[in-house]
């Protein structure tokens, strides 16, 4: 390796560490300060402890799997017996734990572990309403929607509802049930006519189902704790949110309202463009981007289009998806790990998931070395390479050498040569041209014609 002055380039090419991560949090976080909540928020330990209570049951049981090592699906009855609850109860706690990042299933030595908040829950504020706010963001998944729904009214009302809770936070009050009928059908009218402006009227032929669908949608909201209903005659007549929901509410707006006043503003963009739009910005202001493209968006769509975002030709709006997904946390964590099933994704998701389960950041004591092979490792180097080639100057790209998991450009570009990536040719091309030394210029040069004639 060639000695070079080590320096942190705006363009962020290789995922860091959870320890990294940590520290660069750490760092980013002591020269702000976070902004101050509207009078009328509830202070953040009386949050907790709603939140706490909200989920005591789910809390409960969540201990009790992570005792027996058994997860309360296959053995309901028994969790039901043993905690004084319903089968049905279980089965509806036993979601919510999951949903709230209480608990992670692994392979061994047990199928049931605790997560990091749950082993935090009652001495770290924070870790109860990381976990509400989870549970908040999948409130979609937390009852089953009615079996005969029609499936483009449902995926219309779930994500019509992020505006509608804006509207109710902004009004500092309950907001009826006829208004919030009027919110909901103007919403999906606007989500049909920016697929087909043929279908601007077709909300008001489905009343009566959006109506329907808007009952379940306020009675899971409910559930979780993040509104309280008023019911008369067959629909709520007022709604409003609680203390919870209103703080939840009011931290989105604020990352919006941050995103709109910065120079990037993607949040209406699609994932790629907001992505790109955020290359050229430092760690901090790029995750205040993600938060606010987030914040708009219903999880589950918001997940399947970063990933189908990480699956392009483009190495750098692979890493930055990533990045925006650890953003997400555990609203994602079914996708990733199925995603880690894609070899193009797989290297990117196994870190992903090697840093959620290291669970909350001030807790990291290692690294995540180790997580991947050494051909994954090689695999992503050239991965990442291509992204400083494509995005970087040449400079960008001899600094990303030193990231390399080999201790030398010989043994790197050896492995290179057989790790299979569609890019190495291009790669090798560019680290040849970049390089300073001459004779290890020409053994990359004569390695990448190797690899480009099939010799390698």
């Amino acid at each position: 390796m060639t000695s070079r002055t080590p320096r942190e380039p705006r363009l962020r090419l290789v995922p860091q560490t959870p320890t990294q991560r940590a520290a660069a949090g750490r760092r980013a976080s002591a020269g702000r300060r976070a902004p101050t909540p509207p009078k009328g928020v509830a202070p953040q330990d009386e949050l907790a402890r709603r939140a706490r209570a909200i989920l005591a049951d789910a809390v409960r049981l969540a201990h009790w799997a992570e005792r027996t090592g058994t997860s309360p699906d296959a053995v309901a009855e028994r969790a039901a017996d043993e905690l004084g609850l319903t089968p049905t109860q279980v089965r509806e706690h036993w979601g919510r734990a999951r949903l709230a990042g209480l608990v992670e299933h692994s392979a061994a030595p047990a199928p049931v572990r605790a997560g990091w908040r749950l082993r935090a829950w009652d001495r770290d504020d924070t870790a109860a309403l990381r976990g509400w706010v989870a549970l908040f963001d999948a409130w979609s998944l937390a009852r089953p929607a009615p079996p005969d729904a029609d499936p483009g009214t449902l995926a219309d009302v779930v994500a019509a509802v992020p505006q509608l809770l804006s509207v109710m936070q902004l009004s500092d009050g309950p907001v009826t049930g006829a208004g919030l009928i009027d919110l909901l059908r103007r919403r999906i009218s606007e989500l049909r006519a920016d697929r087909d402006p043929a279908e601007r009227e077709a909300a008001e032929r489905d009343t009566a189902e959006v109506v329907r669908l808007l009952g379940w949608a306020l009675d899971t909201l409910a559930s979780v704790g993040a509104l309280t209903l008023h019911a008369r005659s067959h629909h709520p007549e007022r709604a409003r949110l609680t203390e919870l929901g209103s703080w939840a509410m009011w931290t989105k707006l604020e990352h919006i309202c941050i995103a709109a006043q910065s120079p990037a503003g993607n949040i209406e963009q699609s994932a790629v463009a907001m992505l790109r739009g955020c290359a050229n910005l430092t760690p901090g202001p790029a995750r205040a981007e993600y938060r606010a493209w987030l914040a708009v968006r219903p999880s589950g769509p918001a997940v399947t289009e970063l990933l189908n975002a990480a699956r392009g030709e483009d190495a750098l709006i692979r890493g930055l998806a990533f990045e925006a997904l650890r953003v997400v946390g555990a609203p994602a964590l079914p996708a990733i790990r199925a995603a880690a099933d894609e070899p193009v994704l797989r290297p990117y998701a196994l870190l992903w998931l090697a840093d959620h389960e290291e669970g909350d950041p001030r807790d990291h004591t290692e690294s995540a070395h180790g997580v991947l092979t050494r051909a994954e490792e090689t695999w992503l180097w050239v991965d990442t390479a291509s992204a400083a080639h494509e995005h970087g100057a040449d400079r960008v790209l001899l600094d990303h050498v030193d990231a390399a998991p080999q201790p030398s450009v010989v043994e790197l570009v050896n492995e290179i040569r057989t790790c299979g990536h569609p890019r190495t040719v291009q790669v090798l091309l560019a680290l040849a041209a970049a390089h300073p030394d001459p004779a290890v210029a020409k053994r990359v040069r004569r390695a990448a014609f190797q690899v480009h004639t099939g010799g390698a």
